[in-house]
């Protein structure tokens, strides 16, 4: 599902205009964006959670060199779906 099929349908079931459904998903996707660039946790009772999760600094190798390097440590966004979302999947 694109993000246009996703503003059809909110458009269609809230009787929305396509550009205020737009907008909301736009505005609600950089509410999430903020909170999580600020090491907020965001999460939505029975959907899930969106949160920052770290990765350690860790040793690699250079496949073309054969050289051992050292990958640094990084923050990455984590969505941890919450159990009426698992359930409705399986």
């Amino acid at each position: 599902m694109t993000k246009e099929m996703v503003v059809n349908k909110l458009a269609e079931k809230t009787g929305l205009s396509k550009k205020a459904a737009l907008n909301a998903i736009d505005t609600f996707f950089s509410i999430i964006t903020e909170a999580l660039s600020k090491g907020e946790k965001v999460t939505f009772v029975g959907f899930g959670t969106f949160q920052v999760g770290k990765r350690k600094e860790r040793k690699g190798i250079n496949p073309r060199t054969k050289a051992v390097i050292t990958i640094p440590g990084r923050k990455f966004p984590k969505f941890v779906a919450g159990k009426k979302l698992r359930e409705a999947v399986k």
